[in-house]
């Protein structure tokens, strides 16, 4: 078992998302296994994940915010304990960095707000996968390409997207960011209004 003092991956940002992950489920009156087995996530990864001796992927967190009907921004939005409010201050915006592929995910409206904005920083390389049910919360989704080159593979399409391009997609599809560069990241912001 790993000591969460001992590993440098479990910050207080993961063990305040691992406390999080349990009270959305303790809140909704779940077991392990009825988590499991909407998300599609191990009964031992969430244990592990919960009990912070794991750090969770993006790709996971997304399957297990679909399940909760979460976006992710919110789910770290209330791990952070951040208040609504019209104004999210660049020192108070959440982030949060994948252990798995080392993206950097910062949530930059204030929590609550239509629409949601997230900055991405992925690096080069890097890809992250997302279920369909990730996105079954939200009737709007759209990226825009800050800089660098962004692959981004929608159900069976592929959008090779560069700085200054913005995709709008369709329904809830699987989909995955890539970046295809072998020495730069791409940054971009996702855009995300909820139903």
């Amino acid at each position: 078992m790993t000591n969460i003092q001992d590993d440098p991956k479990l910050d207080s940002a993961g063990l305040r998302l691992a406390a999080q992950l349990q009270a959305e489920r303790d809140s909704r009156g779940w077991s392990i296994a009825e988590l499991a087995e909407r998300s599609g996530v191990s009964r031992a990864m969430i244990s592990k994940v919960e009990r912070a001796e794991a750090s969770p992927t993006a790709a996971l967190l997304g399957r297990l915010c679909g399940a909760l009907g979460l976006t992710l921004s919110a789910l770290l939005a209330r791990a952070e304990g951040l208040a609504g409010g019209a104004v999210a201050r660049a020192a108070d915006q959440p982030s949060w960095r994948d252990p798995e592929t080392g993206y950097i995910r910062r949530a930059i409206s204030p929590p609550g707000a239509e629409p949601e904005l997230v900055r991405v920083e992925l690096p080069a390389g890097a890809r992250v996968a997302y279920p369909a049910a990730t996105y079954l919360l939200t009737r709007g989704h759209s990226i825009w390409v800050l800089e660098g080159e962004l692959r981004f593979q929608e159900g069976g399409a592929t959008h090779l997207l560069g700085a200054g391009d913005c995709l709008s997609l369709g329904p809830p599809a699987d989909c995955a960011y890539e970046n295809p560069s072998g020495t730069r990241s791409v940054t971009y912001l996702v855009a995300l209004s909820r139903r």
